[in-house]
């Protein structure tokens, strides 16, 4: 896509025309509101992918219910904080991308946006993924802390077998869980590689949905620009456009993403993951935990793409502010 400064219809903001003393802090503001909002739909999806069959909740809404009936409201915020510190893969994650598009808009022939995208949204992810998978893990276990009935029941007893971790009463009822026992627990039972369980599976998750990300979401801005009066704010075609990349994107590696939540938290290999699902779920563990993953990347890619826009034109050098379009 051109980005001819003397086009007042800039259609994207290159890394190069951001001043970065601005860009980065907010970013990481953004990053840190977005989790803030949208961590009750990480917390139900990652319950509902590890469960059993319908062990505890029926689906998005009978979890949100139950969450909030037996754990109160902060339930659904067990281990945010921990989750938090995602703000900083994050700033990995956006460089990467950013830096990767410049790179290969200057070094090689891939002018076209798209393109661009994908390749540099599958770096993005591999660095991102390297900077978070050790937070995922231990913020997981935290989400799986307290699980419980109205009652104790025989399921409580189940939900417990399952947290393959030995922690505490009192960690296990905490609304925030106990961080240092999970690390210390994880390393006990698998050492510094435990930190890293799931690895690879995150990569082949990750990747894909980050390049697939882009590429859908330059392709429904692009469409929705050629197709809408000039009248319409450009901010609103690009949320729009995000909504759409996050359907598209999550629905096509749910799958792999269950098991990569399988495998971090229970720590067996790809192959008896995959069995296990198979045997338990069939087909339909294709659709485990689908719709709050939905939900979540829907408003997830609303709110970061809508904070991600507005940065990077609030962070515009002077010669290029007269240039875009909001």
């Amino acid at each position: 896509m051109a980005t001819n400064v003397n086009n007042i219809n800039l259609q994207v903001i290159e890394f190069e025309m951001l001043d970065k003393s601005k860009y980065f802090p907010l970013t990481m503001l953004s990053s840190f509101s977005v989790r803030g909002i949208l961590y009750p739909f990480s917390l139900i999806k990652t319950r509902l992918q590890i469960q059993r069959g319908t062990a505890l909740y029926k689906g998005t809404i009978d979890a949100f219910i139950k969450i909030t009936r037996n754990e109160s409201v902060f339930g659904l915020y067990r281990g945010f904080w921990i989750n938090a510190l995602q703000v900083l893969p994050t700033v990995g994650y956006i460089s990467t991308y950013e830096t990767t598009r410049q790179f290969l808009k200057e070094n090689s022939d891939l002018r076209e946006s798209k393109l661009r995208s994908f390749i540099s949204g599958g770096a993005a992810s591999l660095v991102g993924q390297t900077m978070s998978v050790p937070i995922d893990i231990v913020s997981q276990h935290i989400m799986l802390l307290g699980q419980r009935t109205s009652k104790k029941t025989d399921v409580d007893q189940k939900l417990m077998k399952l947290q393959t971790l030995h922690i505490s009463e009192k960690a296990r009822l905490s609304n925030f869980g106990s961080a240092p026992e999970i690390i210390q627990q994880i390393y006990i039972r698998d050492g510094l590689r435990g930190f890293y369980r799931g690895y690879f599976v995150s990569i082949l998750v990750f990747a894909p949905n980050s390049a697939l990300w882009w590429t859908f979401y330059d392709t429904y801005t692009s469409m929705f620009a050629a197709a809408s009066p000039d009248w319409i704010p450009r901010l609103t075609l690009q949320c729009l456009a995000a909504c759409l990349s996050g359907v598209s994107a999550s629905t096509i590696t749910n799958p792999l993403d269950v098991i990569r939540a399988r495998i971090q938290v229970e720590g067996c290999s790809f192959p008896t993951t995959l069995q296990i699902l198979w045997q338990e779920e069939g087909v339909k563990m294709a659709f485990k935990g689908l719709s709050a993953r939905v939900i979540q990347s829907v408003v997830f890619s609303f709110f970061i793409i809508l904070g991600y826009e507005s940065i990077k034109r609030c962070s515009l050098l002077k010669e290029y502010q007269k240039d875009i379009r909001w």
